[in-house]
This record gives C-alpha cells, sequence and structure tokens, in this order.
C-alpha cells in the first residue's frame, strides 16, 4: 500500500468531498469514541481530528482518512475500522507542532496505522 491510502478517504466511505463533519459522532469497531473537531479534506493528507471528551481525558487524537470504513449523514456518525485501544495508542497529537507537509511527523501515523493494512506503508 502506499503512504496516500491512508491519507485519502476509501472510496466506499460515502464520504462526500466538501461535506462537513465536524460534530459528528465517531465510533471506533468496539463503541464511541468522540466527535470530529476538525476535517481536513487537502489532497493526499486528509484526516480527522477527534475530540475524545472524557474517554482519555479530553485528548485530542488524528486519524487518517483511511480508517474511516463510512460515513452515516443522517445519523451524524463516522464508523471507523479501528478499536478504541489502537486509537487510545496511537502517536501523541500536537496541534503545535502538526503540519501535514512535515514528513517525519506524517510518518509516524503512516507507519502506525499502515500496519493495520497488513504492513507499514
Amino acid at each position: 500500500m502506499s503512504d496516500i491510502v491512508i491519507w485519502d478517504f476509501r472510496t466506499t466511505s460515502g464520504h462526500v468531498a466538501g461535506s462537513d463533519l465536524v460534530g459528528f459522532h465517531v465510533e471506533a469497531t468496539d463503541g464511541p469514541i468522540g466527535k470530529v473537531d476538525e476535517l481536513s479534506e487537502r489532497t493526499d493528507s486528509q484526516y480527522l481530528v477527534v475530540d475524545t471528551g472524557p474517554w482519555i481525558f479530553g485528548k485530542h487524537v488524528l486519524l487518517p482518512a483511511g480508517t474511516v470504513v463510512r460515513v452515516e449523514q443522517e445519523e451524524k456518525k463516522v464508523y471507523l475500522d479501528r478499536t478504541k485501544d489502537e486509537i487510545k495508542n496511537s502517536p501523541e497529537y500536537d496541534p503545535d507542532r502538526h503540519d501535514p507537509a512535515d514528513d517525519d511527523y506524517r510518518e509516524a501515523y503512516s507507519a502506525y496505522y499502515g500496519t493495520y493494512y497488513g504492513g507499514p506503508v
């Protein structure tokens, strides 16, 4: 798999470019994790920032768009292909450091989430 796959919404997700997902509830494979706080639809750098609320003490997590299995507009929910533990153990999201153009920062996420595609990207 290429690095780009993890950073793009799957064509089968039901996400329509330009639709606002901020405020949508986010569901891991084993339950809810929070709400979408930010959405990036940049080419080859699509991701969600999710506010986990009290689940992991108000932490924000960055989820590459490739982790999204489906978007349910009417339910206002985003479904992921990751468990809560996989998300909880993801690389630390630092909004002051996050820059999609920063190869090292992006590589940490690609390496972590890429492993769930059957191997590092």
